[in-house]
């Protein structure tokens, strides 16, 4: 059974050439094709060792090719329609963004799945003109995901996460988090003068006031 995770960001390709970036053991890339959501799809990988896995993995597999390289550096402008990320930290996501303009420039689509420091890839999607289309949630093995999917021009509609079953216990999880560092920070007088202190009561609130809609 294809992990829940994987099929949640496979479920935000509508077709076309797709690069599954950081593929891994190529399960993403696996899905995309046997489910038809892909037409091609480019995985790289930017060691050996997982490179060698990912192609023994997709081999036998038509319109799957590996490369193996740094991020989206070793495509080609307009080679791909979509581009997805998946399982790697917020800063990481950014900076393999960054290091490719053209590349992202030319896609209609991006697909990204944060393992953290997810607000660092909403400000970067505002900041370069990407507007969020849709956001589902995925649990797997006790986890809560979010994926966000970004477009130029998306249809407005409303988002997937919202009436995801998994949105409470979401959002109860993340309000455990905050209040944990809302506890640390105030055993320290210092600490509860700061800024951070403010915003991180500010953000429980929020959160206590969506739990109790």
């Amino acid at each position: 059974m294809i992990d829940l995770r994987i099929k949640a960001v496979a479920d935000f390709v509508d077709g076309g050439r797709v690069a599954d970036i950081g593929a891994d053991h190529g399960y993403l890339s696996l899905e995309l094709i046997k489910s038809g959501r892909a037409s091609k799809v480019i995985a790289t990988e930017k060691n050996i060792h997982p490179f060698e896995a990912l192609s023994k993995n997709i081999s036998g597999v038509e319109n799957i090719e590996a490369r193996l390289g740094d991020g989206l550096k070793i495509l080609a402008a307009g080679e791909v329609d979509t581009i997805c990320i998946a399982g790697m930290g917020g800063a990481l996501i950014v900076k393999i963004l960054d290091d490719a303009p053209e590349i992202v420039k030319s896609a209609r689509k991006i697909v990204l799945q944060p393992m953290n420091a997810t607000k660092k890839i909403r400000d970067w999607l505002t900041e370069n003109n990407w507007i969020i289309a849709d956001e589902n949630l995925a649990e797997s093995a006790g986890i809560i995901y979010e994926i966000i999917c970004a477009e130029k021009n998306p249809p407005k509609k409303p988002f997937k996460r919202e009436s995801s079953p998994l949105k409470k216990k979401f959002l109860s999880q993340r309000l455990e988090k905050l209040q944990k560092a809302l506890n640390e920070m105030n055993k320290s007088k210092s600490a509860r003068e700061t800024k951070k202190f403010q915003e991180t009561l500010e953000k429980i609130n929020l959160l206590q006031q969506k739990l109790n809609l």
